[in-house]
């Protein structure tokens, strides 16, 4: 027999192995995900130092000086004032902010000029196209040489370590498809328009200069993110697609979405897969300076699972909820405006979706420092509950005005924000 000491020791040895187990098992869990943060709150703190600088170096300046340019929005501070921009295109990947700060589209790479807006061919795209520059497999800073209308065929499917820059032209994208990010990394999109996006498929579709694949039917999302890493969408305006203006879904991570505007919608942006796909715990975006404008219904975001910052947006009205969720997101909401629609019955800004009361009293959704108008009301829960929970110092907007600084631009540079009428594409 084995003494009894004995038996004490190895139980307790063996008790202890679990609990090891069980704590190694929880920090795989809370890391997901290969590239994934492993402090999300360092980056919610990172971004609010660069909006508190960039407010700071605002106040400094005469009315006069206030005018010309700054406006506190840190992304746009950072390259917009500069007359010379256009010569130093390349500078915007330095201005990045949030999870997704880190991405750097084709910088060092050569400039892409696109000069035929034609999408004839999927499979054998020509050279001076969109098409062609977003397949190739070197970094590449794409621009426009004239305002332009691109009706896709087929998805746009683009590689790794690309820019999309519409800056100093008036570009849409629309038609089948739209944009895909399919596990590619280091991706920039910025001040396009994208709307009026369809479904299609069931063609073969390059996806590099050397190979071309067959594709199944896509969703007719706006920008479909799907695996993938260090993804900016910045200044575009989104509106009137068959699915989503931006999803992103199968382990996407590391993504930011600042400075659009998106309208006419009804399901804006989905953020993970489905409530059973572990991997999207790791998802981590940040949601800054958009402005959440006319005819939008729901999902600003919804939300599974991952941890979602939505940090100084204006929200225009909904027609069922702003921002929604299921299988326990953590949701950190800071210094936005929501504006509440007149319908009684749509006043909350959140929506646990398909989820039991008792189920979610402990998801951590907190609000701080933003504006509530026309009855708009959050409802935290979890950690969001306790003051003492949130580590990052809101911007904390006294007045309805500096959100109006910040998302002053939201959406393409100096374009209507609204596109024409389908019927007139």
């Amino acid at each position: 027999m084995i003494p009894s000491a004995t038996c004490i020791l190895l139980t307790y040895l063996l008790l202890l192995t679990i609990v090891e187990a069980e704590n190694a098992s929880l920090s795989f869990n809370n890391l997901t995900l290969p590239h994934q943060h492993p402090n999300p709150e360092a980056i919610v703190e990172e971004v609010q130092r660069s909006v508190n600088a960039s407010l700071t170096r605002r106040n400094l300046l005469s009315m006069e000086q206030k005018d010309q340019c700054l406006t506190g929005n840190p992304i746009d501070d950072c390259w917009h004032c500069d007359p010379n921009w256009a010569a130093n295109r390349q500078r915007l990947a330095d201005c990045g902010i949030g999870f997704g700060r880190d991405a750097l589209g084709g910088k060092g790479g050569q400039i892409y000029v696109v000069t035929d807006s034609s999408d004839n061919d999927p499979a054998r795209p020509v050279p001076g196209t969109l098409r062609h520059a977003v397949i190739q497999t070197e970094p590449l800073w794409i621009i426009f040489s004239a305002d332009t209308t691109i009706k896709l065929k087929h998805e746009l499917i683009v590689n790794s370590f690309k820019t999309i820059d519409g800056r100093g032209a008036n570009v849409h994208i629309v038609g089948n498809g739209c944009i895909t990010l399919q596990y590619v990394s280091n991706v920039i999109i910025h001040n396009v328009h994208v709307h009026h996006c369809k479904p299609s498929g069931h063609a073969n579709i390059a996806s590099s200069p050397t190979h071309v694949g067959w594709r199944g039917r896509s969703d007719g999302d706006g920008i479909s993110i799907y695996g993938a890493r260090k993804i900016w969408i910045d200044h575009c305006t989104l509106s009137y697609c068959t699915d989503g203006l931006i999803d992103a879904i199968m382990g996407s991570t590391g993504i930011t979405i600042t400075n659009n505007h998106f309208s006419h919608h009804d399901e804006v942006m989905l953020l993970g897969h489905n409530d059973e796909y572990l991997p999207d715990s790791g998802m981590q975006v940040t949601i800054a300076f958009n402005h959440f404008g006319e005819a939008l219904v729901q999902r600003m975001p919804r939300c599974r699972r991952g941890y979602i910052h939505v940090v100084n947006n204006d929200f225009t009205l909904w027609e069922m909820y702003a921002i929604g969720g299921s299988a326990n997101p953590t949701i950190n909401s800071q210094g936005n405006r929501y504006i509440a629609p007149a319908d009684q019955n749509a006043k909350e800004v959140t929506k646990r979706v398909d989820t039991n009361e008792g189920d979610w009293t402990d998801w951590n959704w907190r609000t701080e420092g933003d504006i509530m108008v026309n009855g708009a009301f959050f409802v935290p829960s979890g950690a969001g509950l306790s003051d003492q929970y949130a580590k990052a110092s809101s911007v904390e907007p006294k007045s309805a005005a500096l959100i109006d600084q910040l998302t002053s631009n939201a959406g393409v540079f100096g374009d209507p924000r609204y596109p024409p009428p389908l019927t007139l594409l």
